[in-house]
């Protein structure tokens, strides 16, 4: 609980000292019983501060108190050290209490029950009689009672400990896993050597306190005992600590006069990370280790999610030398082409090397990615194309593929991407020219370009309206309405007043994609760094990191939500392999830099009216390449980045949201009140399709309702590639601060029935992209909006873009059209801006306001 000044920390102490005693229902069982959860281990989600540790609610002192972050989603859980039969859990709240929360009981600290659900709660103190066996018993804080965290004085667990301890398994978790040290003697002596399961190999660290070696186990673990073989350079005291992150560590047993030589340490906890953390050296060298071996126990229940494994049935993987090569493009290209709202998912992976007359063409949810490094070290020479016959030559309707990380040598010159909204098209080599227009240039409406080369000329013809970043061209011609670049050389200059085109010579904040590769024959994910002001590609030389496939689960058709959690809550990484996945639970993504990676347009279906996915307002977290598809029960929100109110600050290590879609309706009925809602601060969303259905099934004002599209509450939101169409309300809602968009494009749902549906505070139509009034700071470039209102073509909409008139508030190149005639702008921006055109589908313009 934060107190914001010294005069209400007085106030709230006074309060405190007024009340009345009152008798703990805690005390009555305490008499008769030792709390089983009384010293043991614990741990939370956070800590408000040092002073407040998840320690201090087990410790029995009720002078002590545990606090959380001021934020929902807060967990306080306590490791009773064996199976317990648990019979009843007493809470003793301080001032910020909890007033809707779950107790939940868990065999493995991942997997959990829920005991209870308390909704209402007043504070005080909550004693609650539970049924439940679980060696783990958690507090999970949904909705906080203030505005502080949830803190609790005492948190006490009664029932009957069970018998049987945990078994501790005889192998060696640590065995080959990723090390690492604080410093190391000389090269001959790296950390891995202590973790190599070879007793004359070491590690030795520098001359110094303190120091230590630390170990990767893959996921998080049940820790119950470490064995180590000291050379004679020893540590007269240290610790043997965890952590689920490698940032924030647990000791689990201090050792103070050590002698040295081989000895065995029992321990009681769990970690992803293991480290020995040297305070005082025995001798005048540093800390010096033949091994360390680290044991996990069981607990009887679910085995660990292993991570690693092959990719499944819907990734296709191939070499120059696959037999039948063109045939197995066709085959599913025959399948995909106009499945627009199928069950069909597939990735084609190319391993690195040269692959001679190939033409992949590309249908419906059907990537194709080379597995080199670089693009150049997967080198096609042909095409891979997407154009629009299945639609009698109009490619308004491609949605859902991707191609990515390779080279291309189109065979006439030039490659066919005639592709509309969600296909991505990054780091590709095309060493020609780029036709973006169907065959016949029939209508189209795309697309994004991101970290490409493309020698010759890009034409996009007679695409709407285009993104492209951090590329590199050699040359772009034509253009119909709004065609953005922010970072590419060789682009045109901005000339909106009379032409399509807006040019930023660089791209603020960007972070490339993380791929899939092969590192000789083992699969890892590549995971670029964070570039500024970035202009051009990012390869060859590429910043960044790898991490090897066993750090992820990867995912399989069939898969549970469960198992999909206990994953996350290891500490893996997930790869989502080509499929469909229907959710019973929300998937909580908690850990800092977690990389959420799809193949193969995979998709995320919430069943009964859950949230698809919570990410916390942690670091650096990915997610990239997956299509949520809304259920039909309503879903509050589909993806939630950070928590309501979160505000700590990510700007070294910003989350991204890249090739992450959203679909509400098409493929059936589906409802949510928001689609994506960004609470963090410093995020970056790099392309992303938000798409209320205007065709296919389940489509109607009501049946596929969907009011918001983006909402970004937090501060210093970048948006690079933003598409938002057809939602019930405010497409885009912005309300946080120093936001800024590059490309926006829209359509204003077509199924408004009436005016008067649409009509609020006085103003006929919802924004497409709307600015709060709350807001000072707020700047965009190249926003377009288009009504083509079919149910009600008199409909006259007030404006395409909507932003409180403030200094701080900068929009260029805006432009609003009416798509033939059905319905029609009065201005573009607030009461700024001509009426659109009549049936001539002519833009009308701003360059700048105000």
């Amino acid at each position: 609980m934060r107190l914001r000044s010294l005069g209400v920390a007085l106030a709230a102490t006074a309060a405190l000292l007024t009340l009345p005693a009152i008798p703990s229902p805690a005390a009555a069982a305490a008499a008769a019983e030792t709390p089983l959860s009384q010293g043991r281990t614990a741990t939370s989600s956070s800590d408000e501060n040092p002073g407040t540790p998840a320690a201090d609610a087990v410790d029995g002192d009720t002078g002590t108190r545990w606090s959380s972050a001021a934020g929902d989603t807060q967990w306080l859980q306590v490791d009773l050290g064996s199976t317990a039969s648990i019979t009843k859990v007493v809470l003793n709240w301080e001032a910020a209490y909890g007033k809707d929360y779950k107790i939940q009981a868990s065999q493995d600290g991942s997997t959990w029950t829920d005991l209870k659900s308390v909704t209402g709660g007043d504070g005080g103190i909550d004693a609650l009689d539970v049924s439940g066996q679980g060696r783990y018993v958690r507090m999970y804080g949904v909705h906080r009672a203030t505005q502080w965290g949830y803190s609790l004085w005492e948190f006490q667990v009664f029932g009957t400990s069970g018998t049987t301890a945990p078994s501790c398994d005889s192998a060696d978790a640590a065995k080959g896993r990723p090390a690492s040290a604080s410093s190391t003697e000389n090269a001959g002596t790296p950390a891995s050597a202590a973790f190599d399961g070879d007793t004359g190999t070491r590690w030795s660290s520098q001359a110094s306190d303190p120091q230590w070696g630390q170990v990767d186990l893959g996921s998080v673990r049940n820790l119950c005992k470490v064995d180590l073989i000291w050379e004679a350079a020893y540590a007269k005291e240290f610790q043997i600590q965890a952590s689920d992150d490698g940032g924030s560590w647990t000791t689990l047993r201090s050792v103070t006069g050590a002698s040295g030589g081989t000895a065995s340490y029992d321990v009681s906890g769990s970690g992803r990370y293991l480290r020995i953390y040297g305070t005082v050296r025995a001798t005048g060298y540093g800390y010096s280790l033949w091994e360390v071996a680290v044991h996990t126990a069981s607990s009887g229940g679910t085995p660990p999610v292993q991570g690693g494994g092959d990719l499944g049935p819907n990734v296709i993987v191939v070499d120059p030398s696959t037999p039948g090569l063109q045939q197995k493009f066709d085959e599913v290209f025959a399948q995909q082409e106009s499945s627009q709202f199928g069950s069909g998912r597939y990735q084609f992976l190319l391993k690195p090397g040269t692959y001679n007359g190939i033409n992949a063409q590309l249908g419906f949810y059907t990537s194709i990615s080379g597995l080199g490094l670089n693009p150049d070290d997967t080198q096609i020479n042909g095409d891979i194309t997407v154009d629009a016959g299945w639609f009698n030559g109009n490619a308004t309707q491609n949605f859902w593929r991707s191609a990515e990380n390779l080279a291309l040598k189109p065979a006439n010159g030039t490659d066919r991407w005639a592709v509309a909204q969600a296909a991505p098209f990054r780091r590709i080599h095309v060493q020609g020219g780029l036709n973006l227009a169907p065959n016949g240039y029939g209508w189209a409406s795309g697309g994004y370009i991101a970290d490409s080369k493309i020698d010759g000329t890009v034409g996009p013809y007679s695409q709407q309206q285009w993104y492209t970043r951090d590329s590199s061209v050699g040359g772009w011609t034509n253009g119909v309405w709004n065609m953005t670049f922010t970072g590419v050389q060789g682009a045109p200059a901005t000339n909106f007043d009379s032409g399509p085109y807006t040019t930023l010579d660089t791209t603020p904040v960007s972070r490339e994609k993380p791929f899939l590769y092969l590192d000789g024959s083992n699969y890892k994910v590549f995971v670029p760094a964070k570039r500024t002001n970035a202009r051009g590609v990012s390869w060859p030389a590429d910043a960044g990191t790898s991490i090897p496939l066993d750090q992820f689960y990867v995912v399989k058709p069939g898969a549970t939500a469960a198992t999909i959690n206990t994953a996350l809550a290891q500490g893996l990484d997930l790869l989502f392999t080509p499929g469909i996945y229907h959710l019973d639970q929300t998937l909580d993504v908690t850990r800092p830099d977690t990389v959420v990676l799809g193949l193969g347009l995979a998709t995320l279906v919430p069943d009964n009216g859950i949230d698809a996915m919570h990410v916390a307002d942690v670091d650096g977290v990915r997610l990239a390449g997956f299509l949520i598809d809304a259920g039909a029960v309503n879903s509050d929100t589909l993806l939630q980045i950070g928590q309501p109110g979160s505000t700590a600050d990510h700007s070294a290590d910003p989350t991204t949201m890249q090739d992450v879609f959203i679909r509400i309706g098409g493929a059936g009925p589906g409802l949510a009140t928001n689609s994506v809602v960004v609470n963090s601060d410093d995020v970056v969303i790099d392309h992303t399709w938000i798409w209320r259905a205007d065709h296919g099934d389940g489509v109607g004002w009501n049946t596929n309702r969907a009011d918001y599209g983006l909402r970004v509450n937090g501060d210093d939101v970048l948006a690079t590639g933003l598409f938002v169409e057809h939602f019930n309300k405010y497409d885009v809602l912005w309300s946080g601060e120093r936001g800024r968009t590059i490309f926006f494009q829209n359509e204003k749902a077509y199924d408004a029935p009436n005016a008067a549906a649409i009509t609020h505070d006085g103003i006929v139509g919802y924004a497409a992209y709307k600015v709060a009034d709350t807001v000072n700071v707020h700047e965009a470039w190249g926003l377009g909006s288009y009504c083509n209102y079919t149910a009600d073509p008199t409909i006259v909409q007030a404006h395409g873009v909507q932003v409180p008139v403030k200094a701080g508030i900068k929009m260029h190149d805006l432009l609003v059209i009416s798509l033939g005639g059905k319905g029609q702008y009065a201005h573009v921006v607030n009461d700024t801006g001509a009426p659109t055109s009549g049936t001539d589908t002519v833009p009308s313009k701003v360059t700048q306001f105000p």
